[in-house]
């Protein structure tokens, strides 16, 4: 097993791009400080938007961090069907005196544009989201000196992954809070996830490329756990959604832990992808009648859960978290990723030493 991953960073730590303005520049920093690998989510944002985020972490830190992109997606929604659901959220654009967003505001989120910025300004690590990028992608990253990553929800997907040439596979369990990332979107298979230590397991099995685990982690003993199932890392989003540098918004943090928020669930409420968030007025009225139509229905909804957020409602806000919410710590980033290198430590300890595959 490769160490050429593992070996950018001294803790096999990885925090994980959340797209929407939590992975902030500052966020990311404080964990490549602390020994752990920061990303930068390009999701959602243009292209210059990236570039300066990039610049900005660069003033911030000389360790190395990521960047995720999301791939461009095939045109297979129904418009009649984004229609409906539109009809069905006017009384929420009334309530919020909001209007509804333009569902074709376009479909690869500037894909072209933000591989050209990351070719010509490379990264130490790219990774990929929603489906696997072409081999002469991934060559011209390498070319740069990039380190390239996807995420893979099966062992099927995982294949796929290093076919492609990539340099390892983040296993996305579906205790995972955000989008899935699902190579494809098939109704069908809605809920049919795979757990995230049985998806590493059967990965190990499938590739050779190093596996960075993500699902649900929130603790240094479920980092020891995954390392010894044969993942090299661990991937932690909703951990360090509540840290003192996240951007996410300040309802958003304090949900994690409301005892009004009990549990999550996967919806199509909001985006018109599988993505797990806290279960809360919105999902419940609307996610089943969503329909699988991303990323209009994403654009659609997106200035309605603008508008819940400035009116203080977290009812009518996206809260993606994984399943391990109630565990989150609001710590500064780097603290928390020593607070989970040391109970990584301690568990390593007691299962007697053993731990990752380098």
């Amino acid at each position: 097993m490769s160490s050429a991953l593992t070996d950018l960073f001294p803790h096999p730590i990885v925090q994980a791009p959340m797209a929407g303005g939590v992975s902030v520049p500052q966020l990311a920093a404080a964990v490549c400080e602390a020994g752990g690998l920061g990303f930068l989510a390009a999701g959602y944002k243009t292209a210059d938007g990236v570039y300066q985020e990039i610049k900005q972490l660069r003033s911030l830190t000389s360790r190395p961090f990521g960047v995720n992109v999301f791939m461009p997606q095939p045109e297979y929604a129904d418009p009649a069907a984004v229609d409906v659901y539109a009809h069905q959220l006017a009384g929420e654009a009334t309530w919020y005196e909001a209007e509804l967003g333009d569902p074709d505001s376009g479909r690869d989120d500037g894909y072209e544009t933000k591989l050209a910025v990351l070719r010509d300004n490379p990264v130490p690590v790219v990774s990929f989201h929603f489906g696997v990028p072409s081999r002469e992608v991934i060559d011209a990253l390498h070319r740069v000196g990039t380190f390239v990553l996807a995420a893979a929800t099966t062992p099927d997907e995982a294949r796929a992954v290093e076919r492609a040439g990539a340099d390892g596979v983040i296993a996305q369990g579906v205790e995972a809070g955000g989008h899935q990332g699902t190579h494809r979107d098939i109704p069908e298979l809605d809920g049919s996830g795979i757990g995230l230590l049985s998806l590493v397991a059967q990965i190990r099995e499938s590739v050779n490329i190093p596996i960075v685990a993500a699902g649900g982690i929130m603790r240094g003993g479920q980092i020891a756990g995954v390392l010894a199932a044969g993942a090299s890392a661990a991937q932690l989003g909703t951990a360090f959604l509540a840290t003192h540098e996240s951007g996410a918004n300040a309802l958003h943090k304090q949900a994690l832990t409301n005892p009004l928020f009990v549990r999550t669930e996967l919806t199509r409420a909001f985006s018109g992808r599988p993505a797990r968030g806290l279960v809360n007025r919105f999902l419940r009225e609307h996610g089943p009648y969503a329909p699988p139509a991303y990323p209009e229905i994403h654009h659609l909804t997106s200035p309605l859960r603008k508008a819940a957020a400035k009116a203080g409602d977290a009812q009518g806000m996206a809260l993606w978290a994984g399943q391990g919410h109630r565990m989150a710590r609001e710590l500064p980033a780097g603290q928390l990723v020593e607070v989970l290198a040391g109970e990584l430590a301690t568990a390593r300890a007691v299962l007697g030493g053993g731990g990752g595959v380098r």
